[in-house]
């Protein structure tokens, strides 16, 4: 077997010669660095651990919109700089607000399970049917659209999900709403994004995922005009593909994939 990180790349000319390889465990969610097709077709199990950092994102996911919201890195900056401006840095609350969400896996659930306490309704979409819970009710993608005053990106990379929030996606959104992505970068398309946010249309966005991120995720490949308008933005929250990176999940995410791996091989 194999355990591996975001950074080692596995295609198929790799497994092809691994004629001894029984599992890949990836330690943590996606596994777009995995000829997936490949494995399978050579039955190679593929082992990965959501559960392992599904905490620590649900955190990163309200924190980063309460700070958005509420204008807190602004205000403290201003403050500490001698500016003193009350009625310009009032907030919003995400009580009475609804609150969307795509992918109702892990993260999507363990997202509305915290959002139980705030006051507001939790809605999602999935592709996968009668996945509504105490925390939060399934509803069309159309539903959603027309609901929605914040949305929270769930899903992994696949070609159902490439740059499915784009200008269409946006267009259909009825209200004007706070966007959230601690997905995969790749899931938006960002000048989509950016011209939403200059028109409005986007209020605001907290993005721990960068489309133009490298594929193992250490840096970014690439700069230009939307990247440096988000970066200089007082309608954008950017951090470095953090928000599953706690101390706590970093202990998580090895022991689900070590109880994943004990459980196949005593199965095999």
């Amino acid at each position: 077997g194999i355990i591996i990180r975001s950074r080692i790349p596995l295609d198929a000319h790799f497994l092809e010669k691994a004629k001894n390889l029984k599992f890949i465990a990836r330690v943590g969610a996606g596994m777009e660095n995995i000829d997936i097709a490949k494995a399978q077709e050579l039955g190679i199990k593929l082992i990965n651990s959501p559960e392992g950092n599904k905490d620590a994102v649900a955190e990163h996911v309200i924190g980063t919109l309460l700070v958005l919201m509420n204008r807190l890195f602004i205000s403290s900056n201003e403050v500490k700089k001698g500016i003193w401006l009350r009625e310009e840095n009032r907030g919003e609350e995400i009580l009475g607000k609804t609150f969307g969400i795509i992918g109702y896996g892990n993260m999507g659930k363990a997202v509305a399970k915290r959002l139980s306490g705030f006051g507001c309704k939790t809605i999602f979409y999935d592709i996968k049917p009668n996945l509504s819970d105490e925390f939060a009710t399934q509803v069309s993608l159309q539903e959603l659209q027309e609901n929605a005053d914040i949305l929270s990106l769930h899903t992994p990379l696949t070609e159902d999900t490439l740059y499915m929030i784009d200008e269409e996606f946006i267009s259909k959104m009825k209200k004007n709403f706070y966007f959230i992505n601690t997905a995969r970068g790749k899931n938006l398309k960002t000048s989509a994004l950016v011209n939403a946010l200059k028109s409005g249309k986007i209020k605001g966005a907290c993005l721990d995922v960068l489309e133009y991120e490298k594929t193992s995720f250490e840096n970014l490949e690439t700069k230009n005009e939307d990247l440096e308008y988000l970066l200089n933005s007082e309608k954008a929250i950017i951090t470095p593909h953090i928000a599953g990176w706690t101390h706590e999940s970093k202990i998580k995410l090895a022991q689900v994939i070590v109880d994943k791996i004990l459980a196949f091989t005593a199965e095999n």
